[in-house]
């Protein structure tokens, strides 16, 4: 029993790494996009609002991450209800993007800082803090599949509740119904 148990929180650790490996890249690239069209509109068509350049950037970057993460990092988690999952999505990136943008912002009026290098800096740090809200967020809130539907993962409830009565809709392997040693009723 030990064993398996080893054996499954290392497949949870290795599943938990692989997404951390896809997110990563996907914010990678939205970080490349938030960036790339915040720095041109800050040194272009938006060089006197700052803030604003960082939100359209923010915006378009958030667009191409939920397909993304939709797509590739949680494919496999995604709810049936798409309408609420990208509300959920747009919610949770509506937030981040607050947290770039207010760096931002908080910069600019706050500190009075000037120098467009530095409050683009600003939102680069916001960005950091907002990613880390957002990984935990997209996990355990918009792309929230249960483990339990997915085969290599199924019997987990099992592994740790060796009783039949663990809970509703776990399936209990014949051997352990029939064990002397477990509590419930027997054959």
């Amino acid at each position: 029993m030990i064993t398996t148990l080893n054996e499954r929180m290392r497949g949870l650790a290795s599943l938990f790494w692989r997404e951390v490996a896809k997110f990563g890249a996907v914010g990678g690239v939205a970080f490349v996009i938030d960036n790339g069209l915040t720095y041109y509109l800050m040194h272009g068509p938006m060089t006197d609002s700052e803030a604003k350049a960082r939100f359209v950037g923010a915006s378009v970057a958030t667009v191409f991450s939920w397909i993304a993460n939709r797509f590739w990092t949680f494919r496999r988690r995604r709810q049936d209800n798409v309408v609420r999952e990208f509300l959920m999505f747009i919610l949770i990136n509506g937030i981040g993007i607050g947290i770039s943008t207010g760096f931002t912002a908080l910069a600019k009026y706050s500190f009075g800082i000037t120098d467009k290098n530095m409050l683009f800096l600003a939102g680069v740090v916001g960005i950091l803090v907002a990613t880390v809200m957002r990984f935990f967020a997209y996990r355990f809130l918009v792309f929230n599949k249960e483990l339990d539907e997915e085969p290599e993962f199924s019997h987990d409830h099992e592994i740790i509740e060796r009783h039949p009565h663990a809970a509703p809709g776990v399936r209990v392997p014949e051997e352990q119904v029939k064990d002397p040693e477990l509590p419930g009723p027997h054959s």
